[in-house]
């Protein structure tokens, strides 16, 4: 009997450690075709501030174009077509930096998304979103982002709704929409980002989660 119980007691083991080995895999980011990007953004009225930590792997600095889109499952899509910033050297190896984000109110962040385009191959260590409606979520990377692909990570249970625009990466300048190419309609006034001194993030994160807290 107690044979009986331990062999029941091992395979049990094992069917737990091969269910936590597939529910790590499938949290681990990956490249998606049938992405699909909001570039008409809803009115904007809430803030959101999303720290980007760069792999110590990473270059010393990246000329890359960098973009990001997050949302959750109801069709509230969050989106910048560009956070790098040469001239003030974003994105430095080793580093966080910071951006304030305006765009639709969502619920539960649910997924995350990075756009890489360019040849220096910056590498992103973590995603962290602090939302103010939802507690603060990390999205753990620590690998290349694909040149011209949107690579993240999706646990939400429902998909967003379709956007009147197929997914298409950002070019060198603009994100396009697929063939034929047509520019995107420029967001609306009220959705735009801006970039958090570094100094600044750990006091506004703290911040952010005491307000959800009271």
């Amino acid at each position: 009997m107690k044979i009986k119980l331990a062999a029941h007691f091992l395979l049990l083991l094992a069917f737990s450690a091969f269910m936590l080995s597939e529910a790590e895999t499938q949290l681990k980011p990956h490249a998606i075709e049938s992405f699909t990007v909001n570039y008409i953004q809803k009115f904007g009225n809430c803030t959101y501030l999303v720290v980007i930590k760069t792999s110590c792997d990473s270059k010393n600095f990246t000329r890359d174009r960098i973009s990001i889109a997050f949302g959750d499952a109801y069709g509230n899509q969050i989106y910048a077509p560009r956070l790098d910033d040469p001239f003030t050297k974003t994105f430095q190896s080793c580093s966080s930096d910071g951006f304030q984000i305006d765009g639709p109110c969502a619920t539960d962040i649910c997924y995350v998304y990075l756009h890489r385009s360019g040849l220096d191959g910056w590498e992103p260590e973590s995603v962290k979103i602090v939302s103010p409606n939802s507690s603060p979520v990390t999205y753990d990377f620590n690998t290349t982002a694909p040149n011209e692909d949107w690579y993240g990570v999706n646990l939400c249970q429902i998909h967003p709704p379709p956007s009147p625009f197929e997914p298409s990466p950002p070019s060198p300048f603009e994100p396009s929409p697929p063939f034929p190419v047509k520019p995107p309609p420029p967001p609306p006034s009220s959705s735009h980002q801006h970039r958090v001194p570094r100094l600044f993030v750990p006091l506004m994160i703290l911040g952010s989660i005491l307000s959800a807290l009271l």
